[in-house]
Parts: structure tokens; sequence; C-alpha cells
């Protein structure tokens, strides 16, 4: 490693103001602060420390992303072989077949590493394809606008990837990122003046722009023109009665469905690591939990007879789709959640209310956590906003 640094820092003149690359130093601070602490220290009588910084905090996250990650491609490896059943292996495509084939893999659906692996070679290229295109927009904003590149996108570039199909072109997975980082988050100023989930809103692009690639029965499982409804639009046609798996499976994550978003175990064993680090927010997670119940059971009270998804129990809605990946991960961002304390509750009840509320009512959209996630994040600085004059009113008042 002190290769690297002396490396480093030969090189850093060549970067600074007068410098022959000053226009890249955005890109060689990146790599700099990525492999070794930064060298800023604070000037001054006065100082905060704090042992967590944007690094640490990001990379946090990625860490307690792995669980979901790991059980994410084994299980899209474990559909894709129980789709070849009886078949030869030749029937996966493109490019993936041979090299499977020459890792000494065949089609064993029991095979816990031969499950990883395939699910590996449907992850990998949409995570290259997703931070190349990524991080050409962060770089090139930070070359403009002569700042430092932010690790913000440490945690997009892999969120992303996770709540996407697995047959889903790379072309399509370059333009949904490229949009949710410049709109989303660029055009408001960059990490932390987002007031949108860039992952989320760059699947909701491509949810609208190319819905025949990111919907249907068709690309959730990870084998040429099979057929694997996920187990909502499963409850959607005929009710937990239409589910053709257990709730145990749908708790471990074993079925059709997005990459890797779809194990609620995996998800809580993730939202452990953020509550201890206290990277996540407990009141968002139990809010959304709260909400999403109490909907659910609403719906249960009131029933209908044309609408099977008004008979879902909380229990069901809780496991199926994104649910727990949403309130762990994404809905408890801390630049797009709501920041005050007492905020926190209203946010995240408002996301469990709406995405019940979306899986049942409309049927167009039978997963629902991300539209409710999204609208989340729009009424999260309005939610702040009432809170704060509530607690002005109240000083103003024993004063």
């Amino acid at each position: 490693m002190s290769i690297l640094r002396n490396f480093l820092d030969q090189t850093e003149k060549s970067f600074k103001p007068g410098g022959k690359l000053e226009k890249f130093y955005p890109l060689f601070e990146a790599l700099d602060t990525f492999a070794y602490t930064p060298g800023n220290v604070t000037t001054g009588t006065t100082a905060v420390r704090d042992g967590m910084d944007l690094k640490r905090l990001m990379s946090t996250v990625v860490v307690a992303l792995l669980p979901a990650l790991l059980m994410g491609m084994y299980n899209v490896g474990l559909q894709a072989n129980l789709a070849m059943s009886g078949a030869d292996i030749s029937v996966i495509e493109g490019w993936r077949g041979p090299l499977y084939h020459a890792m000494g893999f065949g089609v064993d659906p029991s095979s816990i590493c031969g499950n990883v692996m395939l699910g590996l070679l449907y992850f990998l290229p949409i995570y290259i394809v997703t931070n190349l295109a990524g991080l050409f927009w962060e770089v090139l904003f930070s070359v403009v606008r002569k700042h430092e590149v932010n690790e913000g996108f440490l945690v997009t570039g892999i969120i992303f990837p996770m709540i996407l199909p697995a047959t889903i072109p790379l072309w399509q997975v370059a333009v949904g990122i490229s949009f949710g980082v410049v709109f989303a988050k660029e055009v408001f100023g960059g990490t932390g003046r987002n007031f949108l989930n860039p992952a989320l809103t760059a699947r909701a692009f491509l949810f609208f722009a190319y819905p025949a690639e990111i919907s249907g029965d068709l690309v959730w499982v990870a084998m040429d023109g099979f057929t694997g409804a996920t187990a909502l639009s499963q409850a959607a046609a005929g009710g937990a009665a239409a589910i053709t798996t257990s709730w145990q499976s749908a708790f471990i994550g074993l079925g059709a469905g997005s990459l890797a978003e779809g194990s609620t175990l995996a998800c809580i064993l993730g939202g452990v690591i953020l509550l201890i680090t206290r990277v996540g927010s407990w009141r968002i997670m139990l809010s959304i939990l709260v909400g999403a119940c109490a909907m659910a059971l609403l719906f249960n009270t009131i029933g209908s007879a044309t609408n099977p998804m008004f008979a879902l129990t909380p229990a069901w809605h809780i496991v199926l789709g994104g649910f727990a990946f949403g309130a762990i991960f994404m809905a408890s961002d801390p630049v797009t959640a709501a920041n005050t304390l007492k905020g926190q509750y209203f946010y995240g009840l408002l996301i469990g209310i709406m995405v019940v509320l979306i899986r049942v009512v409309n049927p167009a959209f039978p997963e629902g956590m991300m539209l409710a996630i999204l609208l989340g994040n729009i009424f999260a600085p309005l939610i702040d906003y009432f809170v704060i004059q509530s607690n002005i009113r109240r000083r103003e008042a024993r004063a």
C-alpha cells in the first residue's frame, strides 16, 4: 500500500490548481479518498468530532446489503435451474451458458454454489453497467462544478441492480441509471441535495418508459421465454389462495422477482446492522410496518367480492415483493426521508399506508413500494416543515 501512497503523493501536484490535469482533480481525489482517509483536518479552536462520515455511512449500508444480495443471487440461479429442469444447459442465453458450464456447473437446483454463480452471471453485468454509466455522470458533474466526487453513488450503484429483473437489457440499465443520477440528483446539486431516491427514480423511469422489460410474467426468471409470475401478481389475480409459494418460502426469498430484493429474512439481517450502527431509522421502519398492517387489516375488514387483494393479510403483505427491502434500505435514506424525529413517524406511516393502498386498489401496480416511497420522498420536506413550525409555536407559547 505504501507504493500506492507514494504514487498518489507524487502525482497529486499535476491535479492541483495550475497543474496540467487540474480539470480532473475530482477524479484523482475520488481515488485518493477511496483508498485512504482524507488528509483534510479541522482548523481553529472549535471542532466537532464524529466517527461517522459519508464514506463510513455508505460503506455500512453496502455491508448491510450483502445478505440480501447473496440471497438474491442464489434465488436467481435457483429459479433458473428449476426452469431448466430436464433441459440442456445450452438454453441459458448468450455467453452465460458456456461460461457456467466451463466453471463445472450443470443443471442442478440442489447446488448452492451453482445457483449463486449463475445468479452472479446475471447480476454482475447489470452492476458493471450501472456503475460505469452512473459514475460517468457523477464524474462529469464533479469536473464541471469543480468539486470532489461524493461517495453517494456507492449505495445507488448496488441498490439499483438489486431491484431490477435479471432479464433486463443492459442498454436500458444504462439509460435508467443515467436518468436517475442526472434528473433525481445532479440537477438539484448532487449528493445530499436530492429529494428523490435516485435508484427508485431510475426504476420508475424504466417502469413507465419500457413496461415490457420491467413488468409482466416473462421478465422475472432468468430463462428466455419462461413465464414466472411473482407472488404479488398471483395474489392480484386470485388472492392468497392463488400464490403458489408458501409464506415461509416468501419470507426466505425463494420465488420469482427482482434480482435481490425479495428476501425479508436477509433484509432483516441487514436492518439489524443499520440499527446497531445507527445508520438506519427504526422510527421509519416501524412506522411503515404499522401503517401497512393497519391498512391491510382495514381492507380485510371491509372485504370485496370482486377484488381478491382485499383479503390479503398483513403477514402476506410484509413478505411479498420489495416491502422489506424498501422499508429498510430505501425509505430510510437519510437524504430523501424526513429528518425530524416526529416527522419520521408520519413519513413512515404515509409510506406504509400507501403501499398497501396501491397494491390493493390499483391492480396495474401490484408491487406498490416503489411509488409509495417516491410519494413519501415528495412529502418529506413538507412533513419536516410542519413539525418544525409546530415546535416553534410550542416554544413560543412557553416563553
